[in-house]
C-alpha cells in the first residue's frame, strides 16, 4: 500500500520555503544535459511536489507526467500550470506501478523526497518502480539528503524565513535531526500576527546509504550506475556531501 503525504497540510508553506527561480536556474542545465543524452522526450517527476520541475521540462518541449501522493499538491500543480498537451498531472505515490511500464526516457525524484517513504523496504521498492517505469537504455536520477554528514544529536536548521502566504506574512522555520541511524524533518509556521495559530509538523528522515541504493538499482534492472555528492556530478563523500545522488541507466 502506499504511504501517507508528508506535510499536507503545510503544502504552501512548502511552497513558500523555496527560492524557485534560483533553484530552477541552477538545477535547469543539469537536467538538460541528462535529458539530451538521452535524447528524451517522455520524464516522469516521480515526487513532483507542486509542479516545479514538470512545468520547466514541458516548457523544453518534453512530454511530462507530474505524480505525487498528495492530493494538495497536484491541486496546486494544476491551478498553476494547468494541463496542456504534453503535461499531465496525477496522484501517485511512488512505490506504486505506472500504466506503462518502459513508457518513459527518464524519471526523477529529487529534493529528498525518496528519504520521506514509509521505510527503507518501501524506498527500495520505489527505486525498482522508477527502473521500470523507463525504457531500455533510459535513466533514473534520485536526490536525497546524504543523511551521514548530519551531525548526531543537535537540529541542524536550515531555513528561517518569513514569508507572504495567502495575504499573511509567515515565519517558517525548518531543520533535519540525526540521532544514530533515525532521523527527522521539522517544520513550523506561524502568521506573525498570531503565533499562537502555529502549525508544525515532525517527519521521521530515512538513513539511506550509497549501497542501499545500489542495491535497489541492480535488482531493478539497472545495467550501469554512478553515485555522486551533488545534482552537478561532484564525488560523493559519506562525512562530508550534502546530497547522495544516483543516476542508473537500464
Amino acid at each position: 500500500m502506499p504511504g501517507k503525504p508528508k506535510f499536507n497540510s503545510l503544502t504552501e508553506v512548502y511552497d513558500a520555503m523555496i527560492d524557485w527561480p534560483a533553484r530552477l536556474a541552477r538545477e535547469g542545465g543539469i537536467f538538460r544535459e541528462l535529458f539530451d543524452r538521452l535524447c528524451a522526450k517522455r520524464i516522469l517527476d516521480a515526487s513532483c511536489g507542486t509542479g516545479r520541475h514538470a512545468a520547466m521540462f514541458h516548457s523544453w518541449g518534453l512530454e511530462v507526467e507530474g505524480a505525487d501522493i498528495s492530493p494538495e499538491m497536484i491541486a496546486r500543480a494544476r491551478a498553476a500550470f494547468g494541463e496542456p498537451a504534453g503535461l499531465r498531472w496525477i496522484v501517485r505515490g511512488f512505490t506504486e506501478p505506472v500504466a506503462a511500464p518502459g513508457g518513459f526516457d527518464s524519471v526523477i525524484c529529487t529534493g529528498n523526497s525518496l528519504a520521506l517513504a514509509e521505510n527503507k523496504e518501501a524506498c527500495l521498492l520505489a527505486l525498482r518502480q522508477f527502473l521500470n517505469a523507463v525504457r531500455s537504455g533510459g535513466a533514473v536520477l534520485v536526490q536525497v539528503l546524504n543523511f551521514y554528514h548530519l551531525p548526531d544529536g543537535p537540529t541542524v536548521w536550515q531555513k528561517c524565513l518569513r514569508r507572504q502566504i495567502g495575504g499573511e506574512e509567515m515565519f517558517i522555520l525548518k531543520g533535519v535531526r540525526r540521532t544514530a541511524n533515525n532521523g527527522f524533518v521539522e517544520v513550523v509556521a506561524a502568521p506573525l500576527s498570531a503565533p499562537e495559530q502555529m502549525q508544525s509538523e515532525s517527519v521521521p528522515l530515512l538513513a539511506i546509504e550509497a549501497q542501499d541504493l545500489l542495491t535497489a538499482a541492480m535488482a531493478g534492472g539497472a545495467q550501469h550506475f554512478e553515485i555522486f555528492g551533488s545534482l552537478d556530478g561532484r564525488p560523493f563523500n559519506r562525512s562530508a556531501s550534502t546530497d547522495l545522488v544516483l543516476l542508473a541507466w537500464k
